[in-house]
């Protein structure tokens, strides 16, 4: 249950960092408070996670989620343009965090 907890965090994670851009600095009163929420409920979920997993394990994975998960946000809503050795280095951050889950 703890793995799952994680993965929702990571998911909050993405949620706040893409409400955040969509705030536009805090200045769209909707989405900053959207950002808050999404803040408040994946550290909440993050806290259920480490209850039972290494801080060593829980925090790169959760943030591993949350970076790969804002740059595929980035690329399909956003438009963001990637190099390929971006996305050579976005493949290696999904094979450590896969690595961690498997070797945990």
């Amino acid at each position: 249950m703890s793995w799952i907890y994680l993965f929702i965090a990571g998911l909050f994670e993405v949620f706040w960092a893409t409400t955040m851009k969509l705030s536009h600095g805090f200045t769209k009163l909707n989405f900053a408070i959207l950002t808050v929420v999404g803040m408040i409920f994946s550290f909440l979920f993050l806290a259920q996670a480490t209850k039972h997993l290494n801080l060593s394990i829980a925090y790169p994975v959760w943030t591993g989620i949350g970076a790969v998960g804002a740059i595929i946000v980035g690329v399909f809503i956003f438009k963001d343009q990637l190099s390929a050795m971006t996305i050579f280095f976005i493949v290696l951050l999904v094979i450590s965090i896969i690595g961690i889950k498997l070797t945990s």
